[in-house]
């Protein structure tokens, strides 16, 4: 009966142990960039918000254009308050890209990449995403 009470307290012992050395190794929001944003919770640092946002959470959702993949991916913009720019979030990108707007007119807004290697045209509520001359994104 003693062996086996000492032998169950080795046991729990060996098994806290370890469980404590594993929490250790993985501390809540260990995940965090360096703006302070916890990824596994679903946060990406927007720099028009200067916050951590949830992209999935965003009302502009731009789905893939002629995928030829099983699945189709999104991508995200943000329009700062006074519209002037807007920061788009790409699948495959680190980060983002901050576009400015170079014409309005009526219902219609063009935005563009320093560069120019993106272009986003507004038209009322729809939203169309082009690198170089081809449309890769759309709502």
């Amino acid at each position: 009966m003693k062996k086996t009470k000492l032998l169950l307290a080795v046991i729990m012992t060996a098994t806290f142990s370890i469980a404590g050395s594993a929490q250790k190794m993985t501390p809540k929001g260990g995940d965090k960039d360096k703006h302070g944003c916890i990824a596994s919770a679903g946060y990406t640092y927007s720099v028009l918000k200067d916050d951590c946002v949830k992209l999935f959470e965003e009302k502009i959702q731009l789905k893939e254009a002629n995928s030829q993949k099983s699945y189709v991916s999104n991508a995200v913009v943000i329009l700062s308050k006074d519209k002037k720019k807007a920061e788009l979030f790409l699948p495959d990108a680190k980060g983002s890209v901050i576009l400015n707007r170079t014409i309005e007119y009526l219902n219609t807004s063009v935005y563009k990449s320093k560069k120019g290697s993106y272009n986003l045209n507004k038209e009322k509520d729809s939203y169309t995403l082009k690198r170089g001359k081809k449309i890769i994104y759309s709502i």
